[in-house]
């Protein structure tokens, strides 16, 4: 019963998190069910967990424009990345679908190069994530405090 509860309490803080609070520089330390083991094939590469009900990826689906606009504006794309919006551009069908294109912002993701370069399912499989400097830990220092965190457990499971 515990187990079943800490996880919907999971999916719950993780859709309500959501990636454009992610994204835009407001996302705070999330914590991963206590009697869980993280598994790097089910996280990003970044450690995230993409809410079910992500407005990006339906806007993206459903290849609507209106939708598009909204998310790159509430996301900051053209004030993180400088590019101006093109419906065309922008989109993205989440961060480990191979069957699709790379929208803006996964090619632009340096922790998501990273651990494919390394052949890692997860960063919480680096052991140089403590002291990895790319932009999206220094944007998001608590979200890099509860990757290193998951990283402990996963290691220690």
């Amino acid at each position: 019963m515990t187990n079943q509860s800490n996880r919907r309490q999971f999916i719950r803080n993780s859709s309500v998190t959501g990636c454009a609070i992610l994204l835009s520089g407001k996302l705070s330390a999330f914590t991963f069910p206590q009697d869980e083991l993280p598994n790097p094939k089910k996280l990003n590469y970044c450690g995230y967990t993409c809410p079910a009900d992500c407005q990006f990826l339906e806007a993206s689906e459903k290849n609507d424009v209106e939708l598009k606009k909204k998310v790159y504006a509430e996301w900051q794309i053209e004030e993180q990345y400088g590019i101006a919006f093109d419906a065309e551009k922008i989109f993205c069908f989440g961060c480990k679908n191979s069957d699709k294109l790379a929208g803006v912002l996964l090619n632009n993701c340096k922790v998501r190069g990273c651990a494919i370069d390394k052949q890692y399912d997860s960063c919480i499989q680096c052991k140089q994530l403590i002291d990895c400097d790319k932009d999206l830990w220094k944007r998001f220092p608590d979200f890099h405090k509860s990757v290193i965190a998951m990283q402990e457990k996963y290691l220690a499971g």
